[in-house]
């Protein structure tokens, strides 16, 4: 049996992964949310600033008769086509005209799919969505940007099968001490967005190919 260990941060003791639930405004809408990296895990358990200690929870993912989409291999054009779709990167005119148009081009039909794999667009990487839409990113440097904040590459439970597939392992609940790990989720964020910045206002950022000129 096909099977991959997986992790969910927390700030509940107790959860139960049910299919239809979720936040729509998540990165790929509806689905349970996790990653390959405990520590990852352990800093989205106490990402809040409400000072309350977390837990991580051990899933396996039984990974046959799954059918699993890479926006990785995709392209990060089509990852920002699907983040569009549940995420708004600007609140102007401008860019529902020009998102909408960018979904239709890069946009793929994720609805066939058990789980869906990609990029994380938590605070600075919506950050760095935003500044794209504004024509202030080069394409070229989009993936690169991408890769700095460290944040791996998150798994979103979507179809009923992937949740009959998926189950927590048995005594696998970690505590969290929010303290130390919402302290590096911060310094995690700071160091992302610094790193960012200094690549956007940098000469490989040559503003030649951005959002506008994509449609």
């Amino acid at each position: 049996m096909n099977k991959l260990t997986l992790f969910h941060g927390s700030p509940d003791k107790i959860i139960v992964p049910t299919y239809g639930k979720g936040e729509e405004k998540h990165d790929y809408g509806k689905g349970f949310y996790l990653t390959e990296s405990i520590d990852l895990a352990k800093e989205w358990a106490v990402c809040r600033p409400n000072e309350r200690n977390g837990w991580v929870h051990q899933y396996e993912l039984d990974l046959d008769n799954l059918k699993i989409l890479n926006f990785q291999e995709l392209g990060v054009l089509s990852w920002l086509a699907e983040l569009m779709k549940h995420r708004d990167a600007s609140d102007s005119k401008r860019y529902r005209v020009l998102a909408k148009k960018f979904i239709e081009k890069y946009g793929v039909d994720t609805a066939d799919f058990d789980v869906i794999k990609g990029w994380r667009a938590n605070a600075s990487y919506f950050y760095i969505a935003k500044e794209f839409v504004r024509d202030n990113i080069d394409l070229y440097i989009l993936e690169e940007l991408l890769s700095l904040g460290g944040l791996g590459i998150p798994y979103c439970i979507k179809s009923e099968l992937a949740y009959i597939n998926l189950h927590e392992v048995k005594d696998g609940l970690i505590p969290v001490p929010y303290a130390q790990f919402n302290e590096k989720y911060n310094q995690r964020d700071i160091a992302a967005r610094q790193k960012m910045r200094e690549l956007i206002n940098s000469d490989a950022n040559s503003v030649t190919k951005v959002f506008s000129t994509l449609i």
